[in-house]
């Protein structure tokens, strides 16, 4: 077992030049990136030893999903929720947000209704628009800077095309876990209104609020099971994306059938390398993860006590993922992610995650590049308000 100390965080990894999506956005400018959700962080070197692993073998064909991986996942959701899963019940898939779109397809007709709340991630907002479905938007409350689903507008909002419901827990962008009851309540409606839910939870491993513990949906109740599709992937947690490996989890045979038919002919699965990292990250990688976590918690104070210096801006408390959800509504910014960028910060317009007047700020990155950035907002902010700046941030 390693000492947590032994992982490093902190030395920074040139992105440059390597077609990273987050970095190439601002190629040849002086903006850190802090926008897409992946982190500036190696991934496991134990992850890293499987892939080389598995390349020495020099053979790449047509890849099945290994029954040792299956027996994995069955094992990890049994000691980490609770959860008994048959591996039958386990889809694999190249990716979560591809997930997204093959339940909106595999549930109801075209012209139907898929619901979700909002503020929430881009894919949820263009899936259902992409399978011939009609996209419903229910607003979260804020309550004190904690969001909430709005169970009244919610109920009032559902109609006799109303055939799903997308969920994001944890959530992305406002950070949230929701509770048990918070869960079981969206359940019963939906069990009232005969809706199925489709529970993105690939932050679940991101849990940063102590207090809190993460909840599948599908485990509420035997009869939410069985109207839920479980998405979940390796990919943030441990920082793998563009390695394409998620999977759903679907107990209802009935249901679990209309999700691979919808994906035939058009959905291929992961590729060999993914089925690698995603087995040591859910067998080999419970150290390095428990280093992250305690590496994030520390980026996080960090950030929330930044924003404290910044008088106009607020963030909702960030109980789960690496994503800072900043409320700069009070700010007399006119375009704070077009500001922020002239200030050489690159956030992403909460516009893109129907939360206008709110940008995201990406801190899974060495603590250095963060402080840098944070002071180069707290400056730009400094200024902004006409007032003496510091020449950085009291960290």
């Amino acid at each position: 077992m390693k000492n947590s100390e032994q992982y490093d965080f902190d030395t920074p990894v040139e992105r440059r030049g390597t077609a990273s999506l987050k970095w190439e956005k601002y190629r040849s400018r002086d903006i850190i990136p802090m926008w897409v959700a992946d982190m500036d962080f190696q991934s496991p070197p134990e992850v890293i030893k499987a892939i080389v692993n598995r390349t020495a073998h020099g053979v790449f064909g047509y890849t099945l999903p290994p029954k040792k991986l299956n027996g994995q996942i069955v094992l990890m959701l049994n000691k980490t929720y609770d959860w008994t899963v048959d591996p039958e019940w386990l889809v694999w898939l190249p990716g979560l947000v591809t997930g997204l779109n093959v339940a909106c397809r595999a549930v109801g007709r075209d012209g139907d209704d898929v619901m979700t709340a909002v503020p929430v991630y881009p894919p949820f907002l263009t899936a259902p628009g992409f399978s011939r479905r009609n996209l419903v938007k229910v607003p979260l409350k804020e309550d004190d800077g904690c969001w909430q689903f709005d169970f009244d507008r919610l109920e009032e909002t559902i109609t006799d095309k109303t055939r799903m419901f997308i969920l994001c827990n944890p959530h992305n962008p406002v950070g949230r876990v929701f509770k048990h009851s918070e869960l079981a309540e969206l359940a019963a409606i939906c069990n009232k209104y005969d809706i199925v839910i489709c529970s993105d939870e690939i932050h679940c491993g991101l849990i940063l609020d102590k207090d809190k513990v993460h909840v599948p949906t599908a485990t509420l109740a035997p009869e939410i099971a069985d109207r839920t599709i479980t998405l979940m992937a390796p990919s943030k947690t441990f920082n793998i994306p563009g390695l394409g490996c998620a999977f759903a989890v679907i107990s209802n045979r009935k249901l679990r059938k209309q999700f691979k038919k919808a994906m035939a002919g058009i959905v291929p699965g992961p590729n060999a390398l993914g089925y690698t990292a995603t087995m040591a990250a859910f067998s080999e990688c419970a150290d390095w993860h428990e280093a992250l976590l305690k590496y994030l918690r520390a980026n996080l104070e960090t950030v929330s006590g930044a924003i404290r210096q910044m008088p106009s801006l607020t963030i909702s408390p960030v109980e789960a993922t690496y994503l800072a959800w900043i409320d700069m509504r009070n700010s007399g910014l006119q375009n704070p992610v077009k500001f922020f960028e002239e200030a050489g910060v690159g956030l992403q317009d909460g516009i893109e995650f129907d939360g206008p007047g709110f940008a995201r700020l990406n801190f899974g990155c060495p603590r250095k590049l963060l402080r840098k950035a944070l002071d180069r907002m707290k400056a730009a902010m400094d200024n902004h308000n006409t007032q003496p700046g510091q020449a950085g941030i009291e960290y």
